[in-house]
């Protein structure tokens, strides 16, 4: 969940040479406009040196407009990415381009969705993985990403108790292969350090692998593609709905120590975007009574929240801003799952409760 609402302070930096650019245009469509003035009040203009006037007028006004409105676009972004470090006009078209790929591949190629979900969990791991190494923790990147590619493409493809069985096979098998490449290194580590490793390892299949399998397995459902798509939609307006309602109005923030720009103001506004959300999606999208869609807002509001929050106490721990910069005015892939990926957990509790239900 994304809330940017650090305090407002006065900005003291130089205005932005598109203002400058803006009162230079402003100023030529002026004098343009007053020499288009000059040759209406002779009597005895060329009527084509009038009209040409004209035409260099207002070609210098929209110039103008346009300038003094890239300005204001320029000096909005500056602000915004001077409170949140995001750059919004790149935010936005990543944001775009990732929703245009996702809604290709859920409404017209079911499983394609599969190969888009497998590609940002493998380098989710690789993310986590190199972030956990550069803290001095010992991850093996290529068992996580077999194991974690084995989980999640397996999902689609397999029963509910053969998933969890290929689950523990691969948790251990990481573990296994940490315990093994440890005793070769034979480096002095002490049992401690060796045990979180080993946790670790587990965690990041769990944590990355395991809950975006979830999602695969709601998406093998029947109908399953229009909950996988219900639950992201409304963990993205959580996401948006912190986000204008932290930088509009934020001021007592929600988690200080963990996430200092997270605001109650940003929660509230969260609460009120998923809940609408939840209430369209479930009448418009899948079909389920409008008390039903408000109980699938507050959960997937629950489980982002925790998620958004709780990722962004693995990065304060590991001394991290963002887990990668792949996605600029984003971060990485990971910190654009932190919020989906327990909201599959919700989703998928919800499907099983809820379509019995529908369908009586």
């Amino acid at each position: 969940m994304t809330d940017a609402s650090d305090p407002r302070g006065e900005d003291d930096r130089d205005a932005p040479l598109t203002r400058r650019e803006a009162d230079d245009a402003r100023r030529v469509a002026d004098e343009a406009r007053r020499a288009a003035d000059a040759a209406d009040a002779t009597g005895d203009a060329d009527p084509g040196a009038v009209l040409q006037a004209h035409l260099r007028a207002a070609r210098s006004e929209f110039e103008s407009q346009v300038a003094q409105a890239k300005a204001d676009f320029e000096e909005a972004n500056e602000r915004i990415k001077e409170r949140t470090g995001r750059d919004l006009l790149l935010a936005t078209l990543i944001g775009l381009a990732i929703g245009v790929a996702l809604l290709g591949s859920l409404l017209f190629v079911k499983w394609l969705f599969l190969v888009f979900a497998l590609g940002a969990v493998l380098l989710s791991i690789f993310e986590f993985s190199r972030a956990l190494v550069a803290s001095g923790r010992r991850v093996d990147l290529v068992p996580q990403l077999i194991a974690g590619a084995l989980v999640v493409g397996s999902a689609y493809f397999v029963t509910p108790w053969l998933h969890w069985v290929i689950l523990f096979v691969a948790l251990a098998f990481v573990v296994v292969w940490r315990l093994v490449a440890q005793m070769a290194s034979r480096d002095g580590r002490t049992y401690g350090t060796v045990l979180g490793d080993v946790l670790i390892a587990t965690f990041i299949q769990l944590y990355v692998a395991f809950l975006g399998s979830l999602c695969i397995v709601l998406l093998s459902k029947e109908g399953g593609e229009w909950w996988v798509l219900g639950f992201i939609i409304v963990a993205v307006a959580v996401d948006t709905g912190a986000y204008v309602a932290g930088i509009s109005f934020g001021k007592h923030p929600m988690a200080p120590r963990i996430s200092p720009k997270k605001t109650w103001e940003g929660f509230a506004g969260a609460a009120a975007a998923a809940i609408a959300a939840g209430v369209l999606v479930g009448l418009f999208m899948l079909g389920l009574d409008w008390w039903m869609g408000v109980v699938f807002g507050i959960l997937i509001l629950a489980t982002a929240t925790a998620g958004d929050l709780g990722e962004s106490m693995i990065k304060r721990d590991l001394g991290i801003k963002d887990m990668s910069s792949w996605l600029p005015g984003h971060g990485g892939v990971l910190d654009r799952l932190d919020s989906i990926l327990p909201s599959t957990v919700a989703a998928l509790t919800l499907y099983y409760l809820f379509t019995p239900l529908v369908a009586s």
